[in-house]
C-alpha cells in the first residue's frame, strides 16, 4: 500500500438491523411479527463490537429505534466501547413510502430515543436501503431542521432497488440543506459509470481483491475517504432462512455469508478506519 493509502481514513459503518429486518423480506414478515420471532442482532453486533477491540478500530453504528428499544443494554455497549451511534429510523421504513410529517417524527423520535438510551449526542443519520434520492431531496431538509449534522443516505449508483447515479460521489451540501453534510456511500467511477465499492452484497459477491482495489482507488487517486458499512446479519451464517422468497433475493441475501467475517479482517488491516464523525470532523465543524 502506498503512503497516501497508508494514511488515509475511512469511516467504518454498520446498519444495526436484524436479519428478518431487511427491506428484501418486508412483504413476507410483517412488523407485527417481529417481537415474536427469534433475535439475533444482539449477540451478532456483540461479535462485531470484539471484532473491532481486537483490530483497536472506532465505527458508527446506525441503529434502529426498534433495536434500541428492545435492547437498550446493546446501544450502551456501542457507545461504551468509544463507538458512534446514529440514526436509522424507527422501523426501517423506507423514506419513499413516506409523507414528509411521517418521516420527520420517525426521525426525531429515533433521534431523542438514542440518545436518551445513549447519553450521547446524534449527529448521524441513513435511510432505509438508502431510499433518499432525485424524488424526494425534502428528507434531506428535514434531517436538517431536526438537527441531524449529516446524513449518509444516497448511494450514487444504479440498482433496482435504490441509487441516485447523478449524484456527487463525495460528500456535499444539498442546495436545499446548507447545514447539512450528505456522504454518498463510496463507488469507484469507470468507463463512465459508479460502481459499488461500499460495501452490501456486493463486497459479498465479488472477490476480495477487487474491492481492496476499488478503496486504495478512491483513497490514491480521487484522494478521498471511502465510506463502508455492513450489517450484523451478514456475520451471521446460521441464521433462520426465509422460505417462499425469489431466487434473487435468497441469493443476494445468503451469499457468501460464511465469508463476511474472514474478508471484514481483511479490510480492517488493509485500511485505516474511524467513526464517520471523526473522519469528517473539518466539515461538521460549526
Amino acid at each position: 500500500m502506498t503512503s497516501s493509502a497508508a494514511q488515509m481514513v475511512n469511516a467504518l459503518t454498520v446498519d444495526v438491523e436484524d436479519y428478518f429486518q431487511v427491506s428484501a423480506f418486508e412483504r413476507h414478515i410483517s412488523r407485527e411479527d417481529w417481537s415474536r420471532l427469534p433475535a439475533r442482532v444482539e449477540d451478532n453486533t456483540h461479535k462485531i463490537l470484539d471484532l473491532f477491540a481486537d483490530h483497536g478500530v472506532k465505527a458508527t453504528f446506525f441503529t434502529l429505534g426498534w433495536v434500541a428499544q428492545q435492547f437498550p443494554q446493546l446501544v450502551r455497549a456501542i457507545v461504551a466501547g468509544g463507538h458512534e451511534l446514529a440514526c436509522h429510523g424507527m422501523a426501517h421504513v423506507r423514506v419513499t413510502e413516506q409523507n414528509p410529517a411521517e418521516f420527520r417524527d420517525d426521525v426525531r423520535r429515533c433521534k431523542a430515543l438514542l440518545e436518551d438510551i445513549g447519553g450521547m449526542e446524534v449527529l448521524g443519520y441513513r435511510a432505509a436501503s438508502y431510499s433518499i434520492g432525485a424524488g424526494n431531496l425534502w428528507a434531506l431538509k428535514v434531517l436538517q431542521d431536526s438537527g441531524f449534522a449529516y446524513s449518509s443516505s444516497i448511494y450514487p449508483v444504479r440498482h433496482d432497488l435504490y441509487g441516485m447515479p447523478d449524484a456527487p460521489r463525495f460528500a456535499f451540501r444539498p442546495k436545499n440543506a446548507p447545514a447539512l453534510l450528505e456522504i454518498p456511500v463510496t463507488t469507484v467511477h469507470i468507463a463512465g459509470r459508479n460502481l459499488p465499492c461500499g460495501g452490501g452484497g456486493y463486497f459479498r459477491l465479488l472477490p476480495y481483491v477487487l474491492w481492496r482495489w476499488g478503496m486504495r482507488h478512491v483513497n490514491q487517486k480521487d484522494g478521498q475517504p471511502g465510506i463502508f458499512y455492513f450489517h450484523p446479519w451478514e456475520i451471521d451464517p446460521h441464521q433462520p432462512r426465509q422460505r417462499g422468497i425469489s431466487f434473487k433475493t435468497r441469493f443476494r441475501h445468503y451469499l457468501n455469508l460464511t465469508r463476511m467475517q474472514s474478508r471484514l479482517e481483511c479490510l480492517l488491516r488493509d485500511f485505516r478506519w474511524n467513526t464517520v464523525a471523526n473522519v469528517f470532523a473539518s466539515h461538521l465543524a460549526p
